[in-house]
């Protein structure tokens, strides 16, 4: 088989560790000043695309890819210290990128890179959309597995494991492929010191939506976000009969 030419997506969101805020006017997550990070299930794609290549894998090159502000660099930056060997930034200053526009996106950097693998995060951590490794299989009529929490590569032939109710899936497919990734996959490496310095002189090319041509127009609108009510307090009872009466009173029974 050739050699494994793998696209790893990456997201620039609020860092994980940071509890979200709801901006004044109630239309989004408050984002001035806050520490941003990549997507907790983006770093498990980067690495366990590295691993792929450590496990003697036929890895060719690992791309890693983004879309967004400029300050995305700084995670495309990370992602080659965790062992991508180049980036790809997309620009885009302005419109925050529903889940289709970036799957069209992908698609054209998937035909652009002659990519035959990509890997990317189940979701990403501020919208949890869940969608756009679903839409880019289904724009470019590739094999899918989703949640993957084991990846095995034999020859042109991929086997994934999946985490399901009651128990795992697992699901064998022939390259070209879509995987996305869950928490239980692996546990990512810190980029040390040493190779973050030489991320610096790895290619990071800049690119415009122009270049790509993709319409960008809102498909979805925000109606309003506010906080979750806040959990009321247990309580205490003393025997069966107690707590029998009590989900009487509360309505449960």
């Amino acid at each position: 088989m050739s050699g494994l030419r793998i696209l790893v997506p990456v997201k620039r969101v609020i860092d994980y560790a940071v509890k979200p805020r709801v901006n004044k006017a109630q239309t989004a997550v408050e984002t001035t000043g806050v520490k941003h990070s990549m997507n907790p299930f983006d770093e498990l794609s980067i690495e366990e695309a590295v691993r792929m290549r450590e496990r003697k894998a036929p890895v060719e090159d690992i791309l890693a890819f983004s879309a967004g502000p400029t300050k995305s660099q700084d995670i495309l930056r990370t992602a080659m210290a965790m062992g991508a060997d180049r980036a790809l930034h997309v620009v885009e200053e302005k419109t925050e990128l529903e889940p289709l526009s970036v799957a069209k996106i992908l698609k054209k950097v998937v035909e652009d890179e002659n990519r035959n693998l990509v890997i990317l995060g189940k979701q990403s951590i501020d919208d949890d959309a869940n969608q756009t490794g679903q839409m880019l299989a289904g724009l470019l009529g590739w094999a899918q597995a989703t949640s993957a929490s084991k990846v095995e590569i034999d020859g042109d032939t991929c086997t994934v494991t999946r985490e399901v109710d009651g128990g795992v899936e697992t699901l064998r497919a022939k390259l070209p492929m879509i995987i996305t990734t869950d928490l239980r996959l692996n546990e990512p490496r810190y980029a040390s010191l040493p190779n973050i310095m030489k991320a610096k002189k790895k290619p990071l090319v800049k690119k415009t939506m122009e270049d790509y041509g993709i319409d960008l127009t809102k498909r979805l609108k925000t109606v309003k976000v506010t906080e979750p009510p806040p959990r009321q307090g247990g309580g205490k009872v003393d025997d069966v009969d107690g707590m029998i009466s009590k989900l009487k009173e509360l309505g449960a029974l």
